[in-house]
């Protein structure tokens, strides 16, 4: 008696950690929200009575038609495939399946952005009216993409910004050409095709990145 009383207050504490209470009154209509989420954070548009907008990639809806199961939270799985193939949906989930457990910023990105943000019916409005399938990029179109529209009137990711600002400091390093280099005349020397016409691409693109850097 004594162990499934254990038990059941186990599984109640469990259920409790995975659904978090949010103060919903915390919100409005309009307002950006931001939560980390696996390796990178995660935005949505409050619309108001515990529903938030937000793009989100899910491989589901390209295999299934089962409604019922597309509408349940995306987890993690779902949402990394949906991002291999490029499959997602802008849709409405309550402020807990959007936050998955994590604490919410409210607006935090009107610190970061230059632009002031538009009415909180205006984008509440804006977010409602692109609700659907989308084609998912993680450099060209992703949730943040769709927030900062929304709430700032223009498409744009720091995300994606400070990604490509990292890879062009790895790419576009001297390390990188001494690497191209090695890596090239390495290739050439193993394989036994020494010549002009694969010694100069190799040494051309060292020196652009060498440039570059």
């Amino acid at each position: 008696m004594f162990l499934c009383q254990l038990l059941n207050l186990f599984f109640v504490a469990a259920k409790t950690e995975e659904k978090p209470k949010y103060d919903l009154s915390l919100y409005k209509r309009g307002d950006l929200l931001e939560v980390p989420r696996t390796l990178f954070t995660h935005f949505g548009i409050y619309l108001g009575n515990n529903r938030v907008a937000h793009l989100i990639p899910d491989i589901l809806p390209a295999i299934t038609k089962n409604k019922s199961a597309i509408a349940k939270m995306v987890t993690n799985n779902r949402l990394l495939l949906g991002v291999i193939s490029k499959v997602a949906s802008i849709r409405v989930d309550s402020v807990a399946d959007f936050a998955y457990g994590s604490e919410i910023l409210v607006n935090h990105m009107d610190k970061v952005c230059n632009q002031p943000p538009l009415d909180g019916d205006e984008v509440a409005r804006r977010a409602e009216k692109l609700l659907g399938s989308v084609t998912y990029s993680l450099l060209w179109y992703n949730c943040e993409h769709f927030v900062m529209y929304c709430r700032y009137g223009m498409a744009i990711s720091y995300q994606t910004y400070q990604f490509c600002t990292t890879v062009r400091k790895i790419v576009c390093s001297r390390m990188s050409a001494y690497t191209t280099v090695l890596c090239g005349v390495g290739a050439m020397l193993y394989l036994d095709c020494v010549s002009p016409l694969t010694l100069l691409p190799t040494l051309l693109v060292s020196f652009t990145i060498w440039m570059a850097a």
